[in-house]
């Protein structure tokens, strides 16, 4: 196959006219005017060609949670997340007890890294608790909040056929630290869910945490006085999540993080839940009754549970607030795949990667999806 004529988002960050030439499910070369020969050929003359997309955080969609533990709900999370445009995804957990994580573990293991067809590609899971913070639980079930236990993640990841790509930790908690040193050196730690201070967190990226889960939800505001984990994530130059949906974040705030992290250290996520796709009403998630009205996921005490998003909707609010196009694409693309370690096989439009492409038009409306070469 061969994609011509199209506005590429180039390896530099920069978008040029070029030609993507794709043999089976891979790219095999980018230039200008390439030879068609015999070649299927897409013309995407006035067209964006970018990266297939990677959500490192997404619990559900279509009324189905990657928490519910069954084969049935991962792959309808799948379905949907192709359909957006999203060719690679996390798993994502709530606070659960152990037997539901060893469950949920036992059931993707099968699934990760398998090529389906219509189906996203399951990259591993992140598992957003349990050891968190009771303060800044947020919409996480208290009743499975439990200190860090290192030899429980290592039973979480064997489970899961060493799939567990990032986790959620509180590093103020007792015995914080400790497990991020012993937990880095088997997945990406992230900070959140958390009333960490600034000398915390710095402790915290000292130890090997690298990644800041749903920048500015579930932690302390970043003040002038007591800047906490977002000072400390911008001083140790850690990826952070946005979710650029409109309502978790304000869009004068969404410009202010782009010029404050830059765009090579932001991942947008969707941080869907299993109303995404679905219309008002209540939904469920980890066990906690959540009401959705518009955009707006609550639980009841009023705090914000997951989005009804997706990842293309996110890059593209983020790019209405003022993101430059190639800023917002790198951060749904380049940065989700680096900070869990994907970034060899996926991200990124280069030769030798995965054919996972999305032609979109001006208004960044998804036109094709070319998922390992194949069209969608």
């Amino acid at each position: 196959m061969i994609i011509k004529n199209g506005t590429v988002f180039c390896d530099d960050g920069v978008f040029k006219i070029k030609d993507i030439e794709t043999r089976n499910d891979i790219i095999t070369d980018i230039g200008e005017k390439l030879p068609a020969n015999e070649h299927e050929i897409i013309n995407a003359q006035d067209c964006y060609i970018i990266p297939g997309l990677v959500d490192i955080h997404t619990h559900g969609a279509m009324g189905a949670d990657f928490s519910d533990g069954t084969t049935d709900a991962i792959e309808t999370i799948a379905r949907f997340q192709l359909k957006h445009g999203v060719t690679s995804f996390l798993g994502t957990t709530m606070t659960l007890s152990e037997l539901q994580l060893v469950n949920i573990c036992l059931t993707a293991r099968p699934l990760v890294n398998e090529i389906r067809p219509e189906q996203a590609v399951l990259r591993g899971i992140h598992l957003e608790g349990p050891f968190i913070s009771f303060e800044k639980r947020g919409a996480q079930n208290a009743e499975y909040i439990i200190e860090p236990d290192s030899c429980l993640l290592e039973h979480l990841n064997d489970s899961s056929g060493d799939a567990v790509r990032l986790i959620v930790i509180a590093p103020e908690v007792e015995g914080g630290l400790e497990f991020i040193k012993a937990a880095s050196s088997m997945c990406t730690v992230s900070l959140a869910h958390s009333t960490s201070d600034y000398e915390t967190a710095n402790k915290a990226f000292s130890a090997g945490a690298s990644h800041v889960t749903h920048l500015f939800n579930g932690m302390n505001p970043f003040t002038h006085r007591e800047p906490g984990i977002i000072g400390s994530a911008f001083d140790y130059g850690a990826y952070v999540e946005l979710i650029s949906d409109g309502v978790h974040i304000h869009p004068s705030v969404v410009r202010a993080v782009f010029k404050l992290f830059g765009e090579d250290k932001i991942c947008l996520i969707s941080d869907s839940m299993r109303a995404s796709g679905l219309g008002d009403g209540r939904y469920d998630l980890g066990g906690q009754l959540v009401t959705v009205t518009g955009r707006s996921a609550t639980i009841e005490n009023g705090s914000l549970a997951g989005s009804v998003s997706n990842l293309a909707d996110c890059m593209r609010r983020a790019v209405e607030f003022g993101i430059p196009l190639s800023a917002a694409v790198k951060a749904a693309t380049v940065n989700p795949a680096k900070t869990i370690g994907i970034d060899n096989e996926v991200g990124s439009l280069s030769i030798g990667k995965r054919a996972d492409i999305l032609i979109l038009d001006k208004d960044l409306n998804l036109n094709q999806i070319i998922f390992g070469g194949n069209r969608i």
